[in-house]
């Protein structure tokens, strides 16, 4: 409790860099003064409770890898269109300038069109000189492996496999199979993989609800005849954050240390809960070391880990220092090419991410511009800066607003913020409205 007006010391630590005058009977709480004795430092105006709690990703960590699946399991959302090839290519070039390490660019077993675009991918990705890798899906069977080796010899570009099979007790019931019928699929098709070159990623379908026993003898029977990289996949979006941590944990724990092998670790998350983003950073904190996502979260059903979010989560992190500017126009990009409109509240990207017409957020916002600080303006009011993404923070006018939204509008757009009568004129009409006022409206109104 605060007693006699003043605030304790701990709510805003006072360090080197800076001083924080205290609320006092002579000076009210909201007359705060943030003095700088020199550069701002994020640690004294922002207490992170997310580094509070259970032991987090170790810091020497290495940075976790990233699989794009937009251009595959993205498109396989019943509502989303299929990109044509340029839009393909532009796509690719925008994966690889985020850093992107890997994409999957298609199943060529799908048809002759699916084939023709992987191999027009593939090729750009190679003449272009990109540094991202390709890499292709295929069910686990010789025969969807096949096209994918001989895109490689094609192009001679080095391709990985993504080879999939159905590993829960429900998928085997559906399908009548028995683990030695996985067996058998798998040691077959990585024996052609590795005979042809390829490197291969053995993906266990619905692993989060597959049993360990199960679990344990696929990626075992893989990694022996030669799959040097393996994907927890959470099919259907079941696990939670704990439970896509305590597989991860599992894999690492019981088969991928005992192997006495290289094996990477892929995690492939689906939101049917919601969990996408949170569930990707648990199980890199567990050991997963190649994260999957797509643009918008775009996939089967209600789609897959959102590439975008998890990329400005892990920047925020820490986990990776990518620059991620260009976040925003490969969001609106896919957004385009899918024919998907992006929510006007999506985090981070939709178009109201950093627009606020409230009177209070909007002061906040004011009074640290005010103060020359674009930094403290950025955060005041919001966990993502808005520059980091290549945005900015709005102030519009509606029914919430106050004056300083009205006169910080006037003023941005090259307008009289001093002149009373107009901004009280604009102020009325936002207060009698039931909107945020569109830019018609608010020129309409100037116009007298």
């Amino acid at each position: 409790m605060y007693t006699n007006g003043t605030i304790p010391e701990m709510i805003f630590p006072a360090g080197p860099a800076a001083r924080v005058e205290a609320a006092s009977p002579t000076r009210p709480p909201d007359r705060w003064t943030y003095l700088s004795g020199g550069a701002m430092d994020e640690a004294d105006l922002i207490h992170d409770w997310n580094e509070v709690g259970p032991a987090k990703r170790p810091p020497d960590a290495r940075a976790p890898q990233l699989d794009d699946e937009t251009l595959r399991d993205g498109l396989q959302n019943p509502s989303v269109v299929d990109p044509a090839l340029d839009d393909k290519i532009r796509l690719v070039h925008l994966m690889d300038e985020l850093g992107i390490h890997t994409a999957d660019i298609g199943l060529p077993a799908a048809g002759a069109r699916a084939r023709e675009q992987v191999v027009a991918l593939v090729r750009e990705i190679r003449d272009a000189g990109l540094s991202l890798r390709p890499n292709c899906a295929a069910r686990t069977v010789v025969g969807d492996i096949r096209p994918i080796a001989e895109i490689q010899q094609t192009t001679g570009v080095q391709m990985e496999v993504y080879a999939f099979i159905g590993s829960s007790p429900i998928r085997q019931y559906a399908e009548g199979w028995t683990l030695d019928t996985i067996l058998h699929h798998v040691e077959e098709a990585v024996r052609f993989a590795v005979g042809e070159g390829l490197s291969l990623v053995m993906v266990t379908e619905d692993t989060t609800r597959a049993n360990p026993a199960a679990v344990a003898a696929i990626y075992r029977t893989a990694i022996e005849h030669g799959a040097r990289r393996i994907c927890l996949a959470d099919t259907v979006g079941h696990a939670t954050p704990d439970g896509a941590a305590a597989l991860v944990r599992f894999v690492r724990e019981e088969v991928v240390e005992p192997s006495g092998e290289d094996v990477g670790i892929d995690w492939h998350g689906h939101r049917d809960r919601g969990f996408g983003v949170a569930n990707s950073l648990a199980a890199c904190e567990a050991g997963a070391d190649r994260l999957h996502g797509t643009a918008l979260g775009i996939g089967e059903r209600v789609g897959n880990t959102e590439m975008d979010l998890l990329m400005v989560n892990l920047r925020l992190l820490g986990w990776i220092d990518t620059d991620v500017s260009a976040l925003a126009d490969y969001c609106e990009t896919a957004a385009r090419a899918c024919g998907v409109a992006i929510p006007h509240d999506y985090p981070v990207f939709g178009r109201d991410a950093f627009r606020t017409a409230t009177g209070v957020h909007a002061a906040a916002i004011v009074k640290a511009q005010a103060k020359g600080a674009d930094w403290l303006a950025d955060r005041v009011y919001s966990a993502v800066p808005a520059s980091m993404v290549g945005r900015h923070q709005e102030i519009e006018i509606g029914p919430m607003s106050g004056l300083s939204n009205v006169k910080h509008w006037l003023s941005v757009h090259g307008h009289d913020a001093g002149n009373e009568e107009l901004c009280n004129r604009i102020f009325a009409a936002a207060k009698a409205g039931d909107h945020t006022l569109t830019q018609a409206e608010l020129k309409a109104l100037i116009a007298g």
